[in-house]
């Protein structure tokens, strides 16, 4: 019986942490959502890439980048920027990681900077995972993170 009550103060207490949680998330008035999307592209050199962006509704569209890199090989920092551009208007995102020149790994992560449409006034943060075939500049990238304060209709699919 004392195991049953423990469970049941662990069960309540956490009720009341996710209930918590929810009510200040839904009344931040934000209206965040989740990113979880894929892309294929291509690096053109001199630091600017093109990609294809698909499996997340809202960020369905095309992708230029632009990436000033530094450092010393076998690890690049790079910093930059990605315009997201989808039926629902542009998104920016400036973001700064790392490219491994010996593996094509790479991986980059900042905020939402901008945006158009209704995506205008987003705020939010993306990370960039990927694989770059360093023989053919040819890539392949997750993007996840979260978008909050768009303006674009309920169905993404839109």
């Amino acid at each position: 019986m004392r195991n049953v009550r423990s469970l049941l103060c662990v069960l309540v207490s956490a009720l009341f942490v996710v209930g918590g949680a929810q009510a200040g998330s839904a009344s931040d008035g934000q209206g965040c959502k989740s990113i979880n999307a894929t892309g294929v592209g291509q690096d053109l050199g001199g630091g600017n890439t093109t990609a294809t962006i698909s499996h997340d509704g809202r960020l369905n569209g095309t992708t230029s980048g632009h990436f000033d890199i530094s450092g010393a090989p076998p690890v690049f920092a790079i910093n930059g920027t990605v315009t997201f551009t989808t039926n629902h208007g542009t998104l920016v995102a400036t973001v700064a990681g790392t490219f491994d020149v010996t593996t094509g790994a790479f991986t980059a992560s900042g905020p939402v900077s901008g945006g158009t449409g209704k995506l205008a006034g987003a705020s939010g943060t993306l990370t960039f995972s990927g694989v770059e075939n360093l023989a053919t500049g040819a890539f392949t990238e997750t993007i996840t993170g979260s978008i909050c304060g768009t303006h674009e209709d309920e169905d993404p699919e839109e």
